[in-house]
């Protein structure tokens, strides 16, 4: 690994691995950080590089502003992920992080001519379809509360934690804000894969809203169910890696296809 990459404040390599033929990007839910990828370094196969990004507002960045629109957010990301990219790259995205990987992606193909092997996303509606959930971000703090709640994706805990969520609202009705106050730009669709996922009983994310993300690129598409909600990915975790790790391998076999022989 770079000594730039160890000083970007961006990416926590929970997986160092300077032999891997490849890395993975792993963007955080709304009101996540990168330790929710903190189990990931286990399961994930040998193949791969780690990374998880770390948003400003949060974890070791707590006290820095969060951000609350989706433009500038992807080009601080971007801007940081393009010393990182001596390294073929797969991007992993939940709910948010989906939006804001499928944005960076973009922007590396118009920046610097550079694209994700595959982009694994979950829980996310396609970026063309209309948000027909009402907005949360300004509401006062006991029904965003509640909303959280009904997301089923804050721990019961830290719901009953009044001091605990205080310190989290502002990085929350920021990220809701981000996905919120979203509109989407046409472009070309991306020339890599993308595999979409989604739990069976999410409320929020219809199938119909995952199979459109197909639109979005001219590569192979595929769509993935699992048993669970929106937050399907805590209570299907393993099921989830395997998958992943189907992408990883099947990239790694591609990559020494293509590398010159000795």
């Amino acid at each position: 690994m770079s000594s730039r990459a160890k000083e970007n404040l961006w990416f926590s390599c929970l997986k160092p691995n300077p032999g891997a033929s490849l890395r993975l990007f792993c963007f955080p839910y709304a009101g996540g950080s990168a330790t929710i990828f903190r189990d990931w370094p286990q399961r994930i196969v040998g193949a791969a590089e780690l990374y998880a990004v770390n948003l400003p507002g949060r974890g070791g960045r707590r006290s820095e502003l969060p951000f609350s629109r989706l433009e500038p957010l992807v080009d601080a990301v971007a801007e940081a992920m393009t010393t990182m990219l001596d390294k073929p790259f797969v991007f992993f995205g939940h709910s948010m992080g989906a939006l804001i990987s499928f944005q960076v992606a973009r922007w590396l193909r118009r920046g610097c001519g550079r694209l994700p092997l595959h982009l694994f996303l979950s829980s996310k509606s396609a970026p063309h379809l209309p948000d027909l959930l009402a907005p949360i971000h300004a509401l006062p703090d006991a029904e965003f509360i509640e909303e959280l709640r009904c997301l089923n994706g804050t721990p019961a805990k830290i719901l009953q934690e009044r001091e605990i969520l205080q310190l989290m609202i502002p990085a929350l009705r920021a990220d809701f804000a981000v996905c919120e106050t979203y509109r989407y730009h046409a472009e070309d669709a991306l020339d890599c894969p993308i595999t979409i996922c989604g739990g069976v009983h999410d409320r929020w994310v219809s199938q119909d809203a995952l199979k459109a993300w197909q639109i979005h690129t001219t590569a192979g598409f595929r769509l993935l169910m699992f048993h669970g909600d929106h937050f399907f990915l805590n209570t299907m975790r393993d099921s989830l890696l395997e998958r992943v790790n189907e992408v990883i391998l099947h990239n790694n076999q591609l990559l020494k296809s293509a590398a010159p022989r000795q």
